[in-house]
């Protein structure tokens, strides 16, 4: 009998053990292949939706499920703190326990990191309690100027921060607040989600013009204090009210172990997702690849997702004495909430460097309703 081992369950270890258990050919009481999900957390949270968090259009239990309802016939979770891997022995110590198995997938996503003591003064966003946090303080809100900050580069799912603002500036107008609002990003982007290429880069500015959102790209910010930003441009800025993305980087136990590259994230086959380890993958957002373009592949969950069926695709294909062959194509589609019950359809194609790279569509109600549908989908799917 094979053992997968699967190191996270965020969106890729999610859909990777679903997908393996899928084909296994696993029934209750009859176990083939044996499917090990290593997770620290005991909550799964449907990231993508916070920004909904952050302005009450969703309650913090509709965006989580107990990490143990994926358990299923040769599908085990396994709660504890990741403390050693061994990639070349497909090893895992978890708990003080060492676990051994055929094939090994990372999906460790990223470990955030607050910096410039932001927690103290604003919210992190990219959490469940962040984001709750946010809107609790959104709601007695009577006017003042709302700082969203970009701290630092790269942060996973790029069109986040843009969300965010375009969805307050939704909401303070609604509460009859423009008056004497100010909504505002700051970041150490050259332009909004610059991996997708001038023509969207700009487009997104026109929709955040439109909606009267002030843009300040080029700003690192270097110091936060109540109620003031500092630049690495000598620039400051004052605020009332702050969300933040926190610092992303590469898991220590990973940048602790010969899978980690020179950037400290995990290099990888681009169209395999295999390490420089044989029956080793790793998947999404603790992944570097770079492209043509100069910039690497941008932490997005579509990406973990399809390269999660394409994993789980293959190592089927090798547990039935078969060649893989499936490749992952760098392209996906994903929507970006614009507020009024509206989202902009993108369509993403990084690997050939003849296209646009990402094509986005005016907001449209199809593209929220596509968004909305996304969410309850991956609940019904998955738990």
């Amino acid at each position: 009998m094979k053992t997968i081992l699967i190191l996270g369950a965020g969106t890729g270890g999610i859909v990777t053990a679903k997908e393996i258990s899928r084909y296994s050919g696993n029934e209750e009481d009859i176990t083939l292949v044996k499917i090990l999900v290593f997770e620290k957390e005991e909550k799964s949270v449907f990231s993508p939706s916070l920004p909904w968090l952050m302005v009450g259009d969703r309650k913090p239990k509709q965006l989580y499920e107990n990490i143990k309802k994926l358990n299923t016939a040769g599908l085990e979770v396994i709660n504890g703190e990741i403390e050693e891997v061994d990639p070349k022995n497909i090893l895992v110590k978890v708990n003080g326990k060492v676990y051994k198995g055929d094939y090994m997938v990372v999906s460790l996503g990223v470990e955030q990191v607050i910096d410039h003591n932001l927690d103290k003064f604003g919210y992190n966003f990219f959490s469940l309690e962040g984001a709750t946090q946010f809107h609790e303080k959104l709601e007695n809100f009577s006017g003042g100027k709302i700082a969203i900050l970009v701290s630092s580069l790269p942060f996973k799912s790029p069109a986040a921060p843009y969300e965010a603002a375009m969805l307050i500036e939704d909401y303070v107008r609604s509460h009859g607040l423009s008056s004497n609002t100010e909504v505002s990003i700051y970041t150490p982007e050259k332009g909004p989600m610059e991996f997708a290429g001038k023509e969207m880069s700009d487009e997104l500015k026109g929709l955040l013009k439109g909606k009267g959102i002030n843009y300040f790209p080029d700003h690192q910010v270097t110091s936060v204090t109540e109620n003031n930003l500092k630049f690495s441009n000598s620039e400051s800025y004052e605020y009332d009210l702050l969300a933040f993305t926190p610092t992303h980087r590469s898991p220590s136990v990973i940048r602790n172990s010969t899978l980690a590259g020179k950037s400290g994230w995990v290099d990888v086959d681009r169209n395999t997702m295999e390490t420089k380890f044989p029956d080793v993958y790793a998947i999404g957002d603790i992944t570097d690849i770079p492209l043509e373009t100069g910039i690497s592949l941008p932490k997005i969950g579509v990406f973990a997702r399809h390269q999660a069926e394409i994993v789980a695709h293959n190592i089927g294909r090798k547990m039935d004495n078969k060649d893989p062959d499936q490749t992952f194509t760098g392209e996906g589609e994903y929507f970006i909430e614009y507020g009024k019950g509206l989202a902009s359809p993108a369509e993403i194609h990084l690997y050939d460097p003849s296209s646009p790279g990402v094509k986005m569509k005016e907001p449209e109600h199809l593209g929220h309703w596509s968004k909305w549908w996304a969410e309850k989908y991956w609940f019904f799917k998955n738990f």
